[in-house]
């Protein structure tokens, strides 16, 4: 197989860029999908566990993860905690590649924006929040704390958290613009939380913004989101694959 892809050094500022080649993960995704294919797996079929997958396949649990979630995040399985993971579509080989190159492309810009966004959103839901939208907050974290402590990994509850913190900022401007970028943010939140221990530190990261908010402090808020933010971009798509 091909060696790890290099990426560029991050600007001091802004996320990191990658450049073009192939992807350890994306080898097994096509691996994956022979694999499936040649077994006969339908749409509606269930794979087998992980931990048998990756030895059929002869790679690492991490990078069976990987590609697991990067079917996920473009429709092909859904990944159930419990239920294991579900064949959703059968498409193309070279079409699932060509949407995961795509995704690498724009997941930068994705972290950019939340960058550019989100930051202020918390800041002003400081100055800005009512005992209403604090109420939201907290019901989303709770939501997010029972998720995680049944051993999911806190997606709703992670953007219930968000559009919270959005709405406490009272911007319908930035509020539109969030809105614009969901789906894409959706999908770089679900690769961020499947992995090992993230929500866990995830949770810990809301906690901080939200304790900032309640306490009226725009400076740190804007801070505890930018922290956050930089954890959360830590994604596969971005890292050097695992062997």
């Amino acid at each position: 197989m091909s060696a790890p892809d290099e990426i560029r050094p991050a600007a001091p500022d802004g996320p990191r860029r990658l450049r073009r080649s192939p992807r350890l993960y994306e080898q097994v995704v096509q691996q994956l999908l022979a694999w499936a294919h040649a077994s006969g797996l339908g749409v509606g079929g269930r794979l087998p566990p992980e931990r048998d997958l990756a030895a059929r396949l002869g790679v690492s649990r991490a990078t069976l993860a990987q590609a697991l979630v990067a079917l996920e995040v473009t429709g092909v399985v859904s990944v159930r905690h419990g239920d294991g993971t579900v064949l959703l579509a059968a498409p193309r080989t070279e079409a699932v590649l060509a949407a995961l190159r795509a995704r690498r492309d724009d997941l930068g810009d994705v972290i950019e924006a939340r960058q550019a966004l989100e930051v202020r959103l918390a800041a002003l839901a400081a100055r800005r929040r009512t005992e209403e939208d604090l109420a939201e907050i907290d019901a989303a974290l709770s939501a997010m704390a029972d998720d995680v402590r049944r051993g999911g990994r806190g997606v709703t509850g992670d953007e219930r958290f968000h559009a919270a913190v959005t709405a406490a900022g009272h911007s319908p401007l930035l509020a539109r613009l969030m809105a614009e970028i969901a789906d894409l943010v959706r999908e770089s939140r679900i690769e961020s939380l499947s992995q090992e221990g993230r929500p866990v530190r995830s949770l810990a990261g809301h906690r901080a913004i939200a304790e900032a908010i309640r306490a009226g402090d725009a400076p740190a808020a804007a801070a505890a989101m930018t922290a956050h933010i930089e954890l959360v971009s830590d994604v596969p798509l971005l890292t050097d694959d695992e062997g």
